[in-house]
């Protein structure tokens, strides 16, 4: 052991040793111990032997080359300066796992279209350019200039650049006594240049309150929030923010800056309300000028927000702050001014205002489904308000329905919107024509929608599984993502060819891109596995359930393009969260990665998913853990009886709520399944109806349409029990399958108490458990490290137990 000391303690020894011989025989010694520090004897990560380490590693490596693939989260276009074409930036973003971040950057494209006949050709820059961490990209209408919005560090100024052609024009910073953050989450954001070009409305975070600070002599009267040294500052008072993905986000507001002068207005008038998603209305007469946003009543409990849709909302306007009237108009009058005015009286939900180009209408879509039947999710509407661009706004406008909510769609027939978000312009230039993203089916598909006659038509190709994203309009044409579970992401671009009432308005071409380059491994990998849908019988189709719920559902089913000797690949059975959510047959890196490791996926949409009607989501409120769970059950013995699939060789895979499937699976049929793998699963309602941040969704997810009548804060025992008995838990007795934990230690949605809760008490029984958590992970996990080092695992966990 002394040899292991350091040097100081060496010499000494020395010094008492008798023989010339001996010393040298230690010194040499100490030598092969110093070169041992140096290199630490080998160690494996605990769980993987020499074998199973140069798997974990043959993995790694493949699942850097998907990781890798860049992903197109937004673009614009703007006429040219020449007098053909038009412009287009990419805003792209690809993870970079060192740093644990989102490496953010923009590619510029030209848009040339020389005749109607010769197609059109996209002209890249050599390089892309990347964006800071925490900025915002906003162009101004014409083009002209370019907003970049700067978040910093906590109580640090927010810095706004207004770029011109070549250069930074002016630059503003704003005190965080001003503001927090600016919104960018595609929630509450809401960044908005008027018409001229001089004005941006954005959304930010309220100031703090100031707090209590304290020194060695106690309180500190008439403390400001300039720090000094000898004090500190306390806590205060407790304030609820928004739930996962917005902690300390308590009020996000509306400020409006001049960009001539860099002066910062917030608007009033809102302060019971958290507002979002703000827009400028058409200029009025004189110089008023009026902002449309969206508010959440704030003055009550805050629940959760983040993919909420079933937030009662409206839409309100409001006189923008720097807004001057030709006529001079009392006092009384300038504080009504200030007050916002609830456009959507008779509506329990107003999101995404959008004004047509004439000013003439304004467009909205609502989630009142949501709203009135309290799921977190439903089949959306769209409405339409006349606007006149004469007078002031009033509350008692009427809403019309331009396309309401399908209850029960026919076949191969349009099921109603489900529409993540709309086009800042989402206007075809005949002015009444709305292009927009939808869920169909299991697919995404691109639609147009007159907001005159409410008609509804699908424009991207209607007899293919992939899935379109869109992405930008170029004038009367469009550009779109295409993409399938086994193809990479595609640039189409879309030109009509014919009006709103032909079937088919768009002929599309496919654009040479460099955005999307991949590996030659991935290419070689994902040419050989292809995909499908598959539609799933209803089984035991009841006269109690509603006609849209005895229709089949879907599941996307991603497999090798042959067999081997007729010996199928194992499968993965794949399940989302939600439960009101969808699995799209769109293209997924980390599902793509476990498919191309040798697994083909059944990606089930089990009722309750979107992009079926109203009346298949409806019928599982009151039944999670029985209707869900036998629907997944359905579609694997659907494809082994097709003999897609070997019973002895399946896994499941669900995160949230897929989660809760999983680990209900596992329970309520412990011999179907060779391994599990979940991420932040709802195991025990009634822990995460006391510990979440939407304890609301227990009640609507148990007791379906009763629940939003029985929801308290405190749960009776009787409504416990009924927790318990529709919770994974409740079968833990029955559980044989290895599973594998991810867990997101600042979850807020579904605290990691409800999965370690699950996990220990299989450990107590002596089931093999595997439990990972990432310390600075919320419910979605997709740090990159995070994400890369889930799938990474869980291929390794389904390579172990699914041989």
């Amino acid at each position: 052991m002394i040899f292991r000391q350091n040097s100081i303690q060496v010499v000494i020894l020395l010094l008492c040793w008798p023989s010339q011989a001996a010393q040298t025989s230690l010194l040499s010694f100490c030598s092969e111990m110093e070169n041992v520090e140096a290199s630490p004897l080998k160690k494996s990560p605990r769980g993987l032997d020499e074998n199973s380490e140069e798997e974990y590693s043959t993995l790694s490596t493949l699942l850097q080359h998907f990781a890798s693939i860049p992903t197109v989260d937004k673009a614009w276009t703007f006429k040219s300066t020449s007098e053909k074409g038009s412009q287009c930036m990419f805003s792209i973003s690809q993870p970079n796992l060192l740093a644990n971040q989102n490496r953010r950057y923009i590619l510029s494209s030209h848009i040339s279209k020389e005749s109607a006949n010769d197609g059109v050709i996209f002209e890249w820059a050599a390089f892309p350019i990347e964006m800071p961490s925490g900025s915002i990209m906003v162009p101004s209408p014409s083009g002209s200039k370019l907003l970049v919005v700067r978040n910093l560090e906590t109580n640090s100024p927010t810095t706004f650049e207004i770029w011109g052609p070549s250069r930074v024009e002016k630059e503003f910073h704003v005190s965080s006594s001003v503001h927090g953050s600016v919104y960018s989450d595609g929630w509450f954001e809401g960044i908005s240049w008027n018409d001229d070009e001089t004005f941006i409305a954005y959304v930010a975070e309220e100031p703090s309150p100031s707090k209590p600070v304290f020194t060695n002599s106690g309180y500190k009267k008439g403390s400001s929030s300039d720090m000094e040294c000898g004090s500190w500052e306390g806590q205060g008072d407790w304030e609820e923010d928004w739930g996962e993905t917005y902690p300390r986000k308590r009020e996000p507001a509306i400020f409006v800056i001049n960009i001539n002068s860099g002066e910062v207005h917030s608007v009033e008038g809102t302060n019971k309300l958290s507002v979002g998603q703000v827009v400028w209305a058409p200029a009025s007469r004189g110089l008023q000028q009026y902002l449309v946003f969206v508010g959440w009543p704030s003055d009550t409990r805050k629940l959760g927000i983040k993919y909420c849709y079933n937030r009662p909302c409206a839409l309100y306007a409001v006189r923008a702050p720097f807004s001057k009237s030709e006529d001079r108009e009392p006092r009384t009058h300038a504080i009504e001014e200030a007050s916002p005015v609830k456009l959507t009286q008779r509506i329990s939900s107003a999101l995404f205002p959008r004004f047509s180009p004439d000013g003439k209408a304004l467009m909205f879509l609502s989630a009142k489904s949501s709203v009135d039947t309290w799921v977190h999710s439903a089949t959306q509407s769209l409405h339409r308000i006349d606007w006149s661009i004469d007078g002031k706004p009033t509350a008692d406008a009427d809403i019309v329905d331009v396309v309401p909510i399908v209850m029960c769609p026919d076949d191969g027939c349009f099921p109603g919107l489900y529409s993540v978000r709309l086009l800042s312009k989402p206007w075809l230039s005949d002015g009444y024509t709305m292009i927009l993203s939808s869920v169909w089916g299991s697919t995404e598909v691109i639609l147009s929608v007159n907001m005159l006659s409410g008609k509804v038509s699908r424009i991207s190709p209607g007899n293919c599984s992939f899935s379109w994203s869109l992405l930008a309009l170029d004038g009367d044409n469009i550009i779109a993502v295409s993409s399938s579970p086994s193809d990479v992401p595609e640039i189409k671009y879309g030109s009509i060819v014919g009006n709103s009432s032909a079937e088919a308005l768009a002929s599309w071409q496919d654009i040479s891109s460099p955005i999307y380059r991949c590996s030659e491994k991935v290419t070689s990998l994902l040419s050989s596995r292809q995909s499908s849908i598959i539609k799933i019988p209803v089984r035991d189709i009841s006269e109690n359930l509603t006609a849209g719920a005895n229709k089949p559902y879907e599941s996307i089913f991603v497999s090798s393009k042959c067999k081997s000797h007729d010996l199928c690949d194992p499968l993965i059975v794949v399940l989302h969260g939600g439960p009101h959510f969808i699995s799209l047959s769109s293209f997924s890196k980390s599902l793509a990665f476990l498919s191309s490791i040798g697994y083909s996926l059944l990606i089930v949409n089990y009722r309750g998913s979107l992009g079926f009607g109203e009346e298949a989501l409806q019928s599982l409120p009151g039944k999670i853990g029985s209707q869900d769970v036998n629907d997944v059950l359905a579609a694997i013995d659907h494809v082994i009886d097709m003999g897609l699939a070997d019973p002895s060789k399946i896994t499941v895979l669900g995160g949230s709520h897929g989660g809760f499937l999983t680990t209900h699976l596992i329970g309520q049929a412990p011999d179907k399944f060779a391994a599990a793998a979940t991420r932040n699963p709802v195991c025990s309602l009634p822990l995460m109806v006391g510990t979440a941040d939407i304890p609301d969704w227990c009640y609507a997810e148990t007791f379906g349409h009763l629940g939003k009548s029985m929801y308290t804060e405190a749960p009776s025992s009787e409504h416990l029990a009924v927790f318990h008995s529709k919770s994974p838990i409740a079968h833990i007795s029955k559980v044989k399958t290895p599973i594998l934990f991810l867990l997101g230690a600042k979850d807020l949605r579904v605290p990691i108490c409800t999965g370690l809760q699950y996990a220990r008490a299989l450990k107590e029984k002596g089931t093999e458990v595997k439990v990972l958590v990432f310390p600075e992970d919320n419910h979605a996990i997709d740090r990159p490290q995070s994400d890369f080092e889930s799938f990474l695992n869980i291929g390794m966990w389904f390579k172990k137990h699914c041989k």
